[in-house]
C-alpha cells in the first residue's frame, strides 16, 4: 500500500483566514505565538465588517428562526435560563424554543450581553471564513458573536480550554489579560476547576489591558484569563474558538487502540478490594507492563487515522447546494467544468490495481487507471471534462459524476 496525498481542498499555503487575524507573517505567528503567547493586533486593513455587522445580528435574531442553543444570553457573569429569551415558533412551527425578539430586546436594554453561537454554521461570511482559517490552521474553528450594551461586562475573568482570535467588529471593548493559573487546560479541565486561583490572579496587574476597537484583533492561547467590558455604546466582537490538537489526543488515540489487546481486558480477581494498594500492585504492575508493549508496538497509521477522524468530523467542507449538485450529477458531460470542495479533507492511497479515496466518514475505491485524473481533479483547480488525463472522455464523465454524486467535486464557471 502506498500513501499518494494527504490534503485538503482548499490552498492553505498563503493561510489568507489566518492574516485576517494577525499582524504578522503567518511563520512568525507560528514559532513565536501559536500555543504560547497573546498577541494583540490594532488596526488590521480589512476589519471585519463584511463577516458581521450589528445589522447582521438583529436580521438573525429576528428573521432567522434561531433556536437554543445558537443563543445564549448573560448578565453579571451568570448565563440566562434560555425560556427568559425563548417562546414557541406559532403556526406551522411546532417547537417551544425559539428566539423571541422581544425578549431579547428588553434584557439587552437591561444589560445583557447576547452570545451568537455557532455561527460557522450559520452565516454565510463566517461559514467561509471559518473553512478557510481552519484550512489554515488545521484545526477545527467555531465562531460565535459577544454583542454587550453600554458600559456592560458579559463574563467575569475566565479562561478557555481553546485557543481564540477576538475580533472586534463594532464599538469598544476594554480588555484585561491575565497569565494562566493552569497552562495549556484540556476540554475536561475548565476554568471553575479552579475558580479560586483564577478570582485572586484577576487581581493581579495584567499582561495586556487595552481597548479594542473596530478593526482590531486579539490572540489567546487557551489557559490565558480575559475578560472584557464596552464602554460608552453598544460593543460587538466574534470569538473564533480554535479546538487545538494535543499530544494528549495522541494519548487517547492510544488508550483506544489499547483496548484491543486481550491482557489489557483481564478481569481483577473475584473479591479484590480496589481500595487496597498491596492488592492492587501486581496488577497494575502487570498492566504497565502490557500497555508499555502494545504502545511500543502500536502502528503509527492507526494512531494518524484516529487523530485524523477527530479533525474531519470536527470541521465541515464548503456547503453545496442538494438541488444544484443533483442536476449537475445529471447533466455532467464533456466540457462540464468542475473542482474539488474547497476544505475537503482527503487522503488517496493505493492498494494494488485500485486508487482508494478516504474522505470524512466514507472510502471510495476506483480502478487504478482513474489514477491522474482523480488527481487532477483533487489538485483544486477547475477542470473541464474531457481534458483529464488518463483515461477517455467517457470515463472521465463516469468518473465526475461520481465524484458529484458523493459531494467530492462540485460544478463551477470555466
Amino acid at each position: 500500500m502506498t500513501a499518494v496525498a494527504t490534503a485538503v481542498g482548499r490552498s492553505s499555503t498563503d493561510r489568507p483566514a489566518l492574516r485576517r487575524c494577525v499582524g504578522v507573517e503567518p511563520d512568525e505567528f507560528a514559532a513565536r505565538y501559536w500555543g504560547a503567547a497573546p498577541l494583540l493586533t490594532p488596526r488590521l486593513p480589512k476589519g471585519f465588517d463584511d463577516l458581521l455587522t450589528l445589522d447582521d445580528a438583529d436580521e438573525l435574531l429576528s428573521r432567522r428562526g434561531l433556536r437554543t442553543p445558537f443563543l445564549r444570553v448573560a448578565k453579571n457573569g451568570a448565563v440566562l435560563s434560555s425560556d427568559q429569551f425563548t417562546r414557541g415558533g406559532g403556526v406551522g412551527a411546532e417547537i417551544t424554543d425559539q428566539v423571541a425578539d422581544d425578549k431579547v430586546s428588553r434584557l439587552f436594554d437591561d444589560g445583557a450581553t447576547v452570545v451568537l453561537q455557532g455561527l460557522h454554521r450559520l452565516w454565510p461570511p463566517l461559514i467561509d471564513f471559518a473553512g478557510q482559517l481552519g484550512v489554515d490552521l488545521g484545526h477545527p474553528v467555531q465562531i460565535n458573536a459577544y454583542i454587550t450594551p453600554p458600559s456592560s461586562q458579559g463574563f467575569s475573568a475566565h479562561y478557555d480550554v481553546h485557543d481564540v482570535f477576538v475580533l472586534q467588529v463594532a464599538g469598544q471593548k476594554r480588555w484585561r489579560v491575565h497569565a494562566p493559573v493552569h497552562a495549556d487546560p484540556l476540554r475536561t479541565q475548565p476554568w471553575d476547576h479552579h475558580a479560586d486561583a483564577v478570582a485572586e490572579r484577576a487581581l493581579d496587574t495584567p499582561l495586556i489591558e487595552e481597548t479594542l476597537n473596530p478593526g482590531d484583533a486579539l490572540y489567546l492561547p487557551r489557559g490565558y484569563l480575559h475578560s472584557a467590558t464596552a464602554l460608552g455604546e453598544v460593543s460587538a466582537h466574534l470569538t473564533v474558538g480554535v479546538h487545538v490538537l494535543t499530544r494528549y489526543a495522541l494519548v487517547e488515540a492510544l488508550l483506544a487502540l489499547a483496548g484491543r489487546d486481550p491482557q489489557l481486558r483481564t478481569t481483577l480477581p473475584l473479591g479484590i478490594d480496589a481500595a487496597d494498594p498491596e492488592q492492587l500492585a501486581p496488577h497494575l504492575a502487570a498492566t504497565v507492563e502490557a500497555l508499555g508493549q502494545v504502545l511500543r508496538d502500536t502502528p503509527i497509521d492507526e494512531v494518524t487515522r484516529r487523530v485524523r477522524d477527530k479533525v474531519w468530523q470536527g470541521t465541515r467542507p464548503e456547503p453545496l447546494s442538494p438541488l444544484a449538485q443533483a442536476a449537475a450529477v445529471r447533466s455532467a458531460a464533456t466540457g462540464s467544468v468542475v473542482r474539488v470542495r474547497a476544505g475537503l479533507r482527503y487522503r488517496l492511497r493505493t492498494e494494488g490495481e485500485r486508487v482508494v479515496l478516504e474522505v470524512p466518514g466514507d472510502e471510495l475505491s476506483l480502478p487504478a487507471s482513474t489514477g491522474a485524473a482523480l488527481r487532477a481533479l483533487l489538485s483544486g483547480e477547475p477542470k473541464v471534462v474531457g481534458e483529464l488525463p488518463g483515461i477517455s472522455a467517457a470515463d472521465q464523465g463516469v468518473l465526475v459524476r461520481r465524484l458529484l454524486r458523493e459531494g467530492v467535486l462540485v460544478p463551477c464557471d470555466r
